[in-house]
């Protein structure tokens, strides 16, 4: 397809124009790992439940990408946005620098799942001209809405190589994500630790679960009193982190109604009390932890949760994978390794361009070398050691 092929590349203001089955056959195509935050039934969770709207500061803006015909044939979510949070790859001191020389940094453009620091795909579609006809509007859109900048995070390292190709700046991250090599069970997974990484892990786990009881609960046995009790999980300790939590009870509510089936919450009881949970999603291939809380301090009972938990999940279904979230080098001694994360940018005001260029071009290689000295202190045992 070349550029002068009729592919008509336009935004809508939110995933309720769209009908689901169009919006799913783009995000997760015949044969692709499902990826339960591309979904539609995610996503437009967020914009029916108003935490990715415009009074939000997540204006939707998502691209539609339709060939001569009318049908779509490529998507790409996309927001407008007031500020620089729930994203997890941080801007502020981009912002402040324009603030000072007197420009204005806001609105800006994001193409992202709002709140989930987690990679996917952010452009859908097959056609790699398809690809290219949605960067190249997601570009052009930067002056249609007078934003000073556009940012593509948690996307593929495929396509942060597309979106190089067509000029954007590109930027690595790191996350810590534990992988299966086949384990049959959580003591073989012991097993190819060291043995005093093997012990403390034992120790975390003996002294959690003689606190609590631990349950799993998922799919249809949910019920709304345990979703009650973990959005209150969810209110404490996001409250106390972030001043002000991002997703509301009626988020919550719908993912619960459309995505039982790939929800999986795990909550510790105290005295037949629940006192904390943590909620994953799940993937093809992957176990997502995402969000957690707890209304009683229990020693190590955040890594029996969050960490351990979904390990012996992933093990005993067959998973590839745990991803566990953004930040947190306390995960490598608890058997997750360092794997780069990759976004691309665009500035429109050509000094902070230069200026960002020019820093992207030294922290590069600085995470290169963070993964590179990270992987030297996981806890698995070595060769001839």
């Amino acid at each position: 397809m070349g550029p002068s092929s009729k592919v008509r590349v336009e935004p809508i203001d939110g995933l309720a124009d769209l009908p689901r089955a169009t919006w799913d056959a783009l995000a997760t195509p015949a044969g692709a790992r499902f990826d339960p935050f591309l979904s539609w039934d995610f996503l437009e969770a967020l914009e029916r439940s108003r935490c990715a709207a415009p009074k939000a500061g997540w204006a939707p803006h998502h691209l539609i990408a339709r060939d001569a015909a009318g049908a779509a044939i490529g998507a790409m979510p996309l927001y407008l946005k007031g500020h620089s949070y729930g994203e997890y790859v941080f801007d502020h001191s981009w912002a402040d620098a324009l603030h000072r020389a007197g420009g204005r940094y806001y609105p800006k453009l994001q193409s992202a799942v709002p709140f989930t620091p987690v990679t996917g795909r952010r452009l859908l579609a097959a056609d790699p001209a398809v690809r290219g006809a949605l960067i190249a509007e997601a570009v052009a859109q930067m002056d249609a809405q007078e934003a000073s900048s556009l940012h593509v995070t948690f996307l593929t390292e495929a396509e942060k190589d597309e979106a190089a190709a067509h000029g954007l700046l590109t930027r690595a991250g790191v996350q810590f994500h534990w992988s299966n090599p086949g384990y049959a069970t959580f003591e073989d997974f012991l097993a190819a630790l060291s043995s005093e990484k093997r012990k403390n892990l034992r120790k975390e786990r003996r002294k959690a679960q003689e606190a609590c009881t631990i349950r799993c609960i998922a799919g249809a046995d949910l019920k709304e009193r345990d979703w009650d009790h973990f959005f209150a999980c969810y209110m404490d300790t996001g409250s106390r982190k972030w001043g002000q939590p991002y997703l509301n009870r009626a988020f919550f509510r719908l993912i619960g109604e459309r995505m039982a089936a790939h929800i999986v919450m795990f909550v510790a009881e105290m005295d037949g009390r629940p006192i904390a949970a943590a909620l994953n999603f799940l993937g093809s291939d992957t176990l997502y932890g995402r969000y957690w809380g707890r209304l009683v301090d229990v020693p190590f009972l955040h890594f029996e949760l969050c960490y351990y938990q979904a390990i012996d999940y992933a093990i005993t279904r067959g998973l590839a994978r745990v991803e566990a979230g953004a930040q947190g080098e306390h995960k490598l001694a608890r058997g997750y390794v360092p794997v780069a994360t990759h976004s691309v940018h665009e500035i429109a005001h050509p000094g902070l361009r230069r200026a960002v260029a020019d820093y992207l071009a030294r922290e590069t290689p600085a995470v290169a070398d963070e993964i590179e000295a990270l992987d030297e202190h996981t806890p698995f045992k070595r060769e001839g050691g």
